[in-house]
């Protein structure tokens, strides 16, 4: 495509409107790579058009087609030209700053506000207040307003500059082109009006002779502006010097000419107490005795007293960490310029901070960033994850002798052996595979996952675990020794038994995990054409490989809405691979399969992808379990209090779910050990995100290292230390103190605040709220 080509942009995604702030960054990304022609379709998105500073110099033109939100053009650039194919929205041209803006249609109220340089045309009428409150800077030429039609009502209300010119088109009433009450509080600016005006205020403007050199000027801009709204036609007929007027603002002097006001005592002795009363409807107060109430009070008089919070909130992206990683304290560790110690304290928290930070988890943190209530990207702590790939050992506690076995080397077993290893105690792992990692290592795709960084964490791992026993048999006999042996045993099998389903022809299929993991070693052959049955995550990730293995239609049916979601859906449509629902499967043959409603969709490989459930058989009767999977307490402890049992083989869930319990699990049985009852630590709640300010970031950038990251940070209820509250205290009542190991606190002196409120309204952290004062 040729640069000065119309790129054409959508104001909709998957039939979805796309909000104004994510459609502006869109135009904003285009002109950065150089793109200068751009066609919006839009769906009622504001502000398309402003402030496109990114171009530099050169001349942009954005054309808009269906339907402009408020404020097209707003703060225009002297170098972009906006062309709205239909009418517009209110405040057109809004604090425009030198855009040319064209609209063929009408446009609604607020046309040209505030705007100081810049050209308006409009091929219809104007809603009400356009032209308000424009100015003039001598340095550049003036603003201009041209409408083929006429004003709405309270045109031109304290216009200080500018130039506007009304054509009264098709007017009704012809009187009444500016509307009702035009050019009220008008200090400067010209008006060139077509037609009879009538109504204008006569105290602030006047009508002036037009003289040759403006008419001139209008004649040639006249012909201009026809032009570019396609009505050339008119040029003769409005040639005509006899139909315009030209009102201007009358100059100070002659407004102080006008009839003297009346003054206050005047009009409350001949006219309030007239009618009234001496003293109006408060004259029997007239005579009560007069006191001050003071309106600023300080100290025990207060109305509302601020409170620096600092510690008695989680952030949301903690809280909705499954593991319970304090990213916000990672990120203030950044910015501190104590990035190693930020990087490394993930290993206090998960054994797989790379794999599974970095590369696997959907970052459920990520996704309750406050910064998305501004439509700001979100702190991308994925880059905290992939920095742990290399991170040295941490150092465990004084050895103890207590046992632990943990039955299961997927990425829950390993996380609860490598926190009780971590605390000191011997933990052992078995499992029936040949190598740990679990489904991390022998079935999830490489395209989500870099080899290397699953080799080096997995070296990591066998480095803090050593007593790792693989290639096991574990059957109920195995089970009772390995509980007679150890002091506590936990079980994290997972979930390794597919799913099926009642259907002739099921042995034609092959099932999901069977699929990736040969696939994952190059050996499957999918042939060209493959239907997927269950489109959730696994089952895109069964659709990326096949299509790596040389598949080219790739449908994943599914019988309600599919459940994928994240990087794997994308991945998945990115490849082309069609996802249809509601689907029933009759049958399958060698050839593909039938549908209940025997539409027939041929498949070289059909694979089954709808789930898998723990294999339990060899558990012993003390533990219980329901529907398929281990009962467990608040705790993961199962009806022998000696046995603990997390990840799938409790519920379906995430991989950081399956983390997250291991380290819950290790934490209580550390406890135990220390003759304490297990609980769930010291939770704090969220912090409410309505505290938080986001004014403070720039919306247009995108953080892409850790420095980056950590300044961007709103570092939601967690003090930055930045100051904003003893620069913003108008009575200099909050005072910052040093207190042991180089901490801090902000403290307010009673005896000078006045419970304004500045320090919360201004703290971008949410620190500061504002409570009743309880001595009133």
């Amino acid at each position: 495509m040729k640069k000065d080509a119309f790129i054409k942009l959508s104001g909709k995604k998957d039939e979805k409107r796309i909000p104004s702030r994510i459609l502006e960054e869109i135009i904003h990304h285009h002109i950065k790579n150089g793109r200068r022609n751009i066609e919006v379709e839009g769906y009622g998105q504001h502000g398309i058009g402003g402030r496109l500073w990114d171009g530099g110099s050169d001349n942009i033109h954005i054309r808009i087609t269906g339907q402009s939100g408020q404020r097209t053009g707003s703060m225009g650039n002297a170098n972009t030209r906006i062309e709205v194919m239909g009418p517009a929205s209110d405040d057109v041209g809004w604090l425009n700053a030198g855009a040319e803006i064209i609209v063929h249609g009408h446009a609604s109220n607020g046309v040209m506000n505030g705007a100081a340089q810049g050209k308006v045309y409009i091929g219809g009428s104007i809603g009400a207040r356009g032209m308000t409150m424009t100015k003039r800077n001598p340095r550049f030429e003036p603003p201009e307003l041209w409408v083929l039609g006429s004003a709405g009502d309270y045109f031109g209300e304290f216009m200080a500059g500018g130039i506007a010119v009304i054509c009264g088109y098709n007017a009704d009433p012809q009187d009444q082109i500016l509307g009702y009450r035009p050019l009220v509080g008008m200090v400067g600016g010209k008006v060139f009006v077509r037609g009879s005006v009538n109504g204008f205020s006569q105290k602030d403007a006047k009508l002036s002779t037009l003289s040759d050199e403006q008419w001139q000027w209008l004649v040639i801009n006249l012909d201009a502006f026809l032009k570019k709204i396609n009505k050339s036609d008119l040029l003769k007929s409005y040639s005509e010097r006899s139909q315009w007027q030209l009102i201007e603002a009358k100059s100070a002097r002659e407004k102080a000419q006008g009839p003297e006001k009346p003054s206050m005592s005047w009009f409350r002795e001949q006219v309030w107490d007239k009618e009234l009363g001496k003293g109006g409807l408060i004259g029997d107060l007239q005579e009560t005795e007069k006191g001050t109430i003071p309106l600023i009070t300080r100290g025990d008089l207060r109305r509302y007293i601020p409170v620096w919070e600092q510690g008695k909130y989680m952030a949301p992206c903690q809280a909705a960490c499954p593991t319970g990683i304090p990213v916000q304290q990672r990120w203030n560790m950044v910015r501190l310029d104590n990035i190693d110690e930020a990087v490394s304290m993930g290993l206090e928290y998960t054994p797989f901070p790379a794999t599974v930070c970095g590369y696997l988890c959907p970052s459920p943190c990520m996704a309750s960033c406050t910064r998305h209530q501004n439509y700001l990207s979100p702190i991308d702590v994925r880059l905290l994850g992939k920095a742990g790939e290399n991170v040295k050992l941490p150092t465990p506690a004084k050895k103890s002798k207590k046992k632990i076995a943990v039955i299961g080397a997927g990425p829950g077993g390993i996380s609860a052996a490598w926190q009780l290893t971590l605390k000191g105690h011997t933990a052992t792992l078995f499992d029936t595979s040949d190598t740990i990692g679990g489904k991390i290592s022998s079935i999830i795709p490489g395209s989500r996952l870099p080899q290397e960084t699953l080799a080096t964490e997995l070296t990591r791992v066998k480095n803090m675990i050593p007593d790792i026993k693989l290639n096991q048999t574990i059957d109920s006999k195995k089970f009772s020794k390995i509980k007679y042996d150890y002091d506590f045993t936990i079980v994290a099998t997972g979930a390794k038994k597919p799913r099926s389903l009642p259907i002739k022809g099921i042995e034609q299929a092959v099932f999901a995990n069977d699929f990736l993991a040969s696939a994952k070693q190059d050996k499957a052959a999918p042939g060209k054409k493959v239907v997927i049955i269950g489109a959730g995550n696994v089952g895109c990730d069964v659709a990326t490989e096949a299509h790596r293995l040389g598949a080219e239609e790739i449908t994943l049916i599914d019988v309600q809405k599919p459940a994928a979601f994240g990087k794997e859906k994308e991945d998945a449509k990115a490849i082309g691979a069609v996802f249809k629902w509601p689907c029933f499967t009759q049958k399958i043959t060698s050839k593909g399969l039938f549908l209940q409603d025997d539409e027939f969709l041929k498949a070289d490989t059909v694979v089954i992808s709808i789930g898998d459930v723990p294999d339990l058989d060899f558990l012993d009767d003390t533990i219980k379990i329901e529907n398929g999977f281990v009962t467990v307490d608040k705790f993961n402890q199962t009806s022998d209090p000696r046995i603990f049992a997390i990840g799938d083989i409790v519920g379906p869930g995430l991989i950081t779910d399956a983390i997250g319990a291991g380290k819950r699990v290790a934490r209580n049985i550390d406890r135990i050990i220390s003759g304490k009852s297990p609980n769930h630590g010291d939770r704090l709640p969220q912090v409410d995100k309505q505290r938080i300010s986001l004014e403070y970031y720039n919306p247009r950038t995108i953080a892409d290292n850790l420095s980056d990251c950590g300044a961007d940070c709103a570092s939601c209820g967690n003090c930055r230390d930045c100051g904003i509250c003893v620069a913003i205290c108008p009575e200099a009542a909050i005072k910052r103190i040093e207190t042991d190991n180089s901490a801090f606190e902000y403290t307010v002196d009673a005896n000078l605040c006045i419970g304004c409120g500045f320090c919360k309204g201004a703290c971008p952290c949410g620190i500061w709220d504002l409570i009743p004062n309880s001595a009133l």
